[in-house]
């Protein structure tokens, strides 16, 4: 299909205007994402219609803790990704120079009439960033609409200005992957640059109404220090406020960070501890069992007012407005008045 946000050069050359790599590519050459490809002077999207993979989830899952909890997501990916990550969990797909990993052939309209047919309160771009096959996300981003159906992008936010208003438009929530809190780890560990993920999230909070919360993966020894996670809690703290989520999910050693041991349970308590600490109120951990670091808590009494189990929410006590009931006061997110009963997780296929 044809591509988005390119630019024909005087030399001949397109110039992909999707991300901030803005890749520059010479006629059949692919940019980094693999799945961008120039072809007869314009960019085409070589993965658009093709998935890698459906899953029903929990939306506990993505991780989204303030976003219609309790309920279910129809999970969908394709393959490539406009980041390099050396601890990448799902680099068979990302990674993939293999079209044929794309073995899922559906249509927009396809996935948004399999996720209402499954009971599912929403649709996730995931797996993959989404921002790198973002016409085909978007696509079925309306679809998803049309038929009553709110939609999440999972992205580690590294899009350029050209490209993201358009995309996180057609989004009712984002999780956006904070890789770490230094320049050195972008450019060492993802091949990328930080500022263009922090002006992202900025531009979310400030200038959209998408639902917003943050994700970043504790690696031992790489972004794991004390002065580190103070610096990525008070600068979420300054510039978003102390009402959107953050999450501290473990490391499990993956890809090329197979020499790396996973991260402990104390790393994540500490780190929530140490955030919570700074004024943030609401801070999860994530990949491990920690039903304290799954727990939502009302901002103004303390109450506890979603306890989980895994990614199951067994205690429910927020109404519509998502209200604590016991101190009334309205907590920052998107609540229904009773969590609807999550579909079993698990994998899905389009019959084509």
């Amino acid at each position: 299909m044809a591509g988005g946000w390119w630019e024909k050069l005087e030399d001949g050359r397109v110039r992909c205007d999707r991300c901030p790599r803005r890749c520059t590519l010479h006629a059949g050459q692919r940019g980094f994402c693999f799945v961008r490809q120039e072809r007869d002077g314009a960019i085409v999207l070589t993965s658009y219609g093709q998935g890698s993979g459906l899953c029903v989830d929990p939306i506990e899952k993505k991780p989204l803790s303030h976003f219609h909890p309790g309920t279910s997501v129809l999970s969908f990916g394709t393959i490539g990704c406009n980041l390099g990550c050396k601890f990448c969990q799902n680099w068979d797909i990302s990674k993939t120079r293999e079209m044929a990993r794309a073995h899922e052939h559906a249509t927009p309209e396809q996935i948004a009439t399999l996720a209402r047919e499954l009971g599912c309160r929403s649709v996730a771009f995931t797996y993959n960033d989404p921002v790198t096959w973002a016409e085909y996300a978007i696509d079925s981003a309306h679809a998803a609409r049309e038929l009553g159906l709110a939609t999440v992008a999972v992205t580690a936010g590294y899009v350029d200005p050209k490209a993201r208003e358009q995309f996180f438009r057609a989004m009712d929530a984002a999780n956006v992957d904070l890789k770490a809190f230094t320049e050195d780890f972008y450019k060492r560990v993802c091949a990328a640059r930080r500022a263009p993920v922090l002006e992202t999230i900025e531009w979310l909070h400030r200038e959209t109404s998408v639902w917003l919360e943050l994700t970043t993966l504790l690696i031992p020894g790489h972004n794991d220090s004390d002065a580190e996670i103070e610096q990525l809690a008070s600068w979420v703290l300054d510039r978003l406020g102390p009402d959107v989520p953050l999450h501290f999910t473990a490391f499990h050693p993956d890809f090329r960070m197979e020499d790396v041991p996973p991260t402990p349970p104390e790393t994540l308590r500490r780190a929530r501890a140490r955030a919570r600490s700074l004024g943030l109120h609401h801070v999860y951990t994530g990949n491990v069992r920690d039903e304290e670091g799954a727990a939502t808590l009302c901002a103004s009494c303390g109450a506890r007012v979603i306890a989980r189990e895994g990614y199951r929410v067994r205690e429910y006590a927020l109404d519509a407005r998502g209200a604590c009931t016991s101190c009334g006061a309205v907590l920052a997110g998107r609540f229904d008045s009773t969590p609807r009963e999550v579909v079993q997780r698990r994998r899905v296929s389009l019959v084509t």
